[in-house]
């Protein structure tokens, strides 16, 4: 098959990244892999969706490093391809990423993976279902069971009273990823929340939230894919993140450290809970950040941390995904790439 990865940049991609994995795992299969940043789009007077893409000399990689040097170094290979002809596009660009210095790159992905759907090009996640989680207030679109109170304002007296109520809370951007910017407030921290939520302000809205106490015992990142937990050899694609010191934060951009997660009836019960909206949204590849018996956070923008998923189960997910994706082209295959993309994200 032919797949396209849409990243941030080209340049500015990992070697650790989930999306590196699975590029990598494509290509080690025999498939044609193309890399692509949002700024390397165009949409033609011929009314085709074309684009700079990048792939590499070789066609099989036993390292990571070695994939991501030959992609980034002066042996890559630059052409401007068809998007159009491409069985798969999966969009792993983070909006948030481009926030501050290209608010402009933040819906590209979206939209010229809209203007490939109607080729008959797999797009992952479904675009129309990304559009509606551009920032967190997506997550109150799901059961109140699975959630925390919330309060999405940008007032501080209502932030103030909301923390007076719930005893201690957490606020942070309403659009934002790897912890910038949030803040534990505690009863004695009240009389300086205005400076916290002053930083917040800076990016929009708040989202300030009840705490949950489970939280210090670090939180699980649980993936799904096709509407289910992802599992294979009898191992779900999943860890644990463990906060180190007083950090309220437990993500490893921010300092956390990384465990083995055991994937208990109630984290199996939230991912249930959540399935109907995922499933109804396309969101193909999810992430699910799981506290106690609670969702914080439900990722479907470039959701990473499959290499920390493999190197505590020993289960090479990304090829995992890879197989998936097969399945779907051969699907696509049997229709004449005539067939509802939303349904298709997660068959």
């Amino acid at each position: 098959m032919k797949i396209g990865f849409i990243v941030n940049d080209v340049q500015t991609e990992k070697e650790g990244y989930t999306t590196t994995r699975m590029a990598m795992a494509a290509l080690n299969r025999g498939h044609e892999v193309w890399v692509i940043g949002v700024a390397d789009l165009a949409y033609d007077p011929d009314e085709q969706v074309r684009a700079k893409a990048y792939c590499t000399p070789k066609k099989a990689y036993k390292s990571l490093s070695a994939y991501m040097g030959d992609l980034k170094g002066r042996k890559a290979r630059s052409e401007r391809i068809c998007v159009d002809d491409l069985d798969v596009l999966m969009l792993r660009n983070d909006p948030s990423d481009d926030v501050r210095k290209r608010p402009w790159a933040q819906t590209v992905g979206i939209n010229f993976g809209r203007m490939a759907i109607r080729r008959g090009v797999i797009v992952l996640n479904d675009p129309n279902g990304l559009a509606k989680a551009l920032n967190k207030m997506y997550f109150q679109h799901f059961p109140e069971e699975v959630r925390p109170r919330t309060l999405i304002t940008r007032s501080n007296e209502e932030i103030r009273q909301f923390a007076r109520d719930s005893g201690s809370i957490v606020i942070k951007p309403v659009q934002g990823s790897q912890g910038t910017n949030v803040f534990l407030v505690r009863e004695e921290d009240i009389p300086n929340l205005n400076q916290m939520v002053d930083a917040v302000l800076r990016d929009g809205y708040v989202v300030a939230q009840e705490y949950l106490q489970a939280a210090e015992h670090g939180d699980t990142r649980l993936f799904m894919m096709n509407g289910r937990p992802l599992k294979h050899k009898g191992k779900y694609a999943a860890f644990r993140r463990v906060r180190t010191g007083g950090d309220l934060r437990s993500n490893v951009h921010a300092g956390g450290t990384l465990d083995k997660a055991e994937i208990d009836d109630t984290a199996l019960e939230l991912a249930e809970m959540v399935r109907p909206k995922i499933v109804q949204d396309g969101m193909f590849l999810v992430g699910l950040d799981i506290v106690g018996d609670k969702l914080m956070e439900i990722n479907v923008f470039s959701p990473g941390g499959f290499g920390s998923a493999q190197k505590f189960e020993n289960v090479n997910f990304a090829r995992t995904v890879i197989q998936a994706l097969e399945r779907k082209v051969d699907y696509m295959k049997y229709y004449r790439r005539n067939f509802n993309n939303t349904e298709m994200a997660t068959l």
